[in-house]
């Protein structure tokens, strides 16, 4: 969400008042700012860091991960293990798979899942998922 001019322009008009920066140098302060904000992270970059955290929000997606972890599965697994619908676990593995942490592979007409990424990425989900 961006913010509009005029409180932009209230909020540097603070700094100038607390000594935080001159008037003079107002405006080449917050261009310095939003250098160091695009610096640290872009809008773009946030926005797939986003999508890929609230992949990991949803109480399912984090139980299926879970089962991915002992070894790949078929969707009609995933939907026994978690009493889940054939679309409802299919979503969830959607969502999954779009940020980047799962991967299926066919064979015929079956899917299997599997966690995404190397043995390193495991392991730090392993310890994400236990740190609770």
């Amino acid at each position: 969400m961006l913010m509009n001019v005029s409180k932009i322009n209230k909020r540097l008009s603070r700094l100038t008042e607390t000594g935080s920066c001159s008037f003079e140098k107002a405006s080449e302060y917050a261009a310095e700012l939003k250098a160091l904000a695009n610096k640290e992270m872009s809008i773009e970059e946030a926005e797939v860091k986003s999508k890929f955290f609230k992949a990991l929000a949803d109480p399912t997606r984090l139980r299926i991960l879970g089962l991915l972890q002992a070894r790949e599965m078929c969707v009609c697994e995933v939907m026994v293990a978690l009493e889940l619908t054939q679309p409802t676990a299919s979503h969830h593995l959607g969502i999954l798979e779009n940020v980047g942490l799962v991967k299926k592979r066919k064979e015929g007409k079956w899917v299997f899942y599997s966690l995404a990424g190397s043995k390193q990425f495991a392991a730090i989900l392993d310890v994400a998922l236990k740190i609770m």
